[in-house]
């Protein structure tokens, strides 16, 4: 048995058989437990991110950064080519009734990804320094654990910092071909200059990218798929209902007799929801930690609107315009369902379109988990480690512009699959702490700031 085929059989057992389940139980776990604080909460949610945004005069530095800083860093790194691709997958492997599931795990993903955030808030602390935090700190610190913690550590270095950019340099690599014949290796060395030019800058330059960005590449690619919404309204009932009808019932596949079951459906949308908006995997609360607010509960409350963001409006919008277009009837899955729907909805401009979307949102991504990376370096060797490891995530970058990264997804699935496993014991056992730092919040803190 070759080594590929052991990676593949793990990423089966993994992801078809535990972790799904391991993060429903989690976000249903929480969601109850809090009190579904992203129903409770949203008023809040809302004053607390949009009120933000005007504050975003904070310069990031060694104290952190702000909370609007925090959650642009962690949505650059959760909007991905999983919002282009990854749903596209999810409805030709599971109908559009998949699309329904994805909306159903980012519901409950909420009340994860806001226990991570608290958490992190609670055990962010100095290296050499500089505020940092993560899951491999409230593992150490909380858990008590040093062999979680360097176990979580040296997964998400390799998933991300590594693998992950290289899977991400090659979707920007073959996006600027396809659209514009630019050799694969001269996007590879692009994408490796800009990185490192934000890279150098630290902390603080990589949260103002991202509060560039993140804006940026929203309105871009909303404001260009509203363009198709719009020019077929008449679609977007049938397609609803479509979503809806199909998520309980069983369904025919393109070309072929074998339908699509009930349980295909909640399979491939739970599971590319999950990949997608990253709640309970472990990544995003790096971010989180850092973020200067008054009370750790905020920066919670914040970290739901980049689960609602990831995968309600954007993974939404991408689902609908793939049913709306008929692209998914085509047979195809992938970026390749995904452009030809922006081709029927834009004409020739659609591929050029995603080609700069995917490339913003891909390279945004590259950002996001080269910070999250280089939080555990910080946590294995101090600041004294960063050098290397940027050296090191720039070769990958280019590495994966010119190779045919099939073998490397697989890996980089394995290793976000056995990253997610150290941070949901952590989750579980810290889970009082989570809980009391909430009512805290709505018992204590909000009645005396009232």
């Amino acid at each position: 048995m070759s080594f590929m085929e052991v990676v593949e059989i793990l990423n089966d057992k993994l992801w078809n058989y535990i972790l799904v389940y391991l993060l429903l139980f989690t976000g249903l776990y929480y969601s109850i437990r809090l009190r579904f604080p992203q129903i409770r909460q949203l008023k809040r949610i809302n004053q607390h991110v949009f009120g933000n945004v005007f504050k975003r005069g904070e310069k990031a530095g060694e104290d952190g950064m702000s909370s609007f800083q925090a959650l642009a860093t962690a949505i650059a790194a959760q909007v991905g080519t999983g919002n282009l691709a990854g749903v596209a997958t999810a409805i030709a492997s599971g109908g559009p009734g998949a699309v329904f599931w994805m909306w159903i795990s980012a519901f409950l993903g909420m009340g994860t990804i806001f226990s991570e955030a608290v958490l992190a808030q609670k055990y962010a602390t100095r290296v050499d320094g500089e505020v940092t935090g993560g899951p491999a700190y409230y593992l150490r610190k909380g858990v008590n654990s040093k062999f979680l913690a360097a176990f979580f550590a040296v997964s998400i270095i390799i998933a991300l910092g590594f693998v992950g950019n290289m899977v991400q340099s090659n979707s920007i690599a073959v996006a600027l071909n396809s659209a514009f014949n630019v050799p694969n290796w001269v996007g590879g060395v692009f994408v490796a200059i800009c990185a490192a030019l934000i890279f150098v800058g630290g902390m603080g330059r990589i949260a103002s990218f991202t509060e560039l960005i993140v804006p940026f590449m929203a309105v871009l690619y909303i404001g260009g798929s509203l363009v198709i919404v719009v020019l077929n309204y008449t679609q977007i009932l049938p397609a609803l209902k479509t979503i809806f009808v199909s998520a309980f019932t069983a369904q025919a596949v393109v070309g072929g007799a074998i339908g699509v079951t009930v349980k295909e459906a909640m399979k491939y949308g739970i599971s590319r929801g999950l990949f997608s908006n990253e709640a309970g995997m472990g990544s995003t609360p790096h971010a989180h930690a850092v973020a200067k607010v008054d009370h750790p509960a905020e920066q919670g409350l914040v970290a739901i609107f980049g689960v609602i963001f990831d995968t309600i409006i954007i993974c939404t919008i991408t689902a609908l315009i793939n049913i709306m277009t008929g692209a998914h009837e085509t047979g195809l899955t992938g970026i390749e369902m995904t452009q030809t729907a922006f081709n029927i909805g834009l004409g020739n401009f659609g591929t050029k379109f995603i080609a700069v979307s995917l490339f913003f949102f891909a390279f945004s991504t590259i950002i996001g988990w080269y910070y999250f990376g280089e939080s555990n370096i910080k946590y294995l060797f101090g600041k004294k480690g960063i050098n290397i490891y940027r050296i090191i995530v720039l070769a990958f970058i280019v590495l994966g512009s010119v190779l045919k990264v099939d073998a490397v997804w697989d890996i980089a699935d394995l290793f976000n699959g056995i990253m997610v496993l150290p941070n949901i014991v952590g989750l579980l056992i810290l889970s009082p702490q989570a809980i009391a730092m909430l009512r805290d919040y709505e018992n204590n803190f909000l009645r005396n700031r009232e």
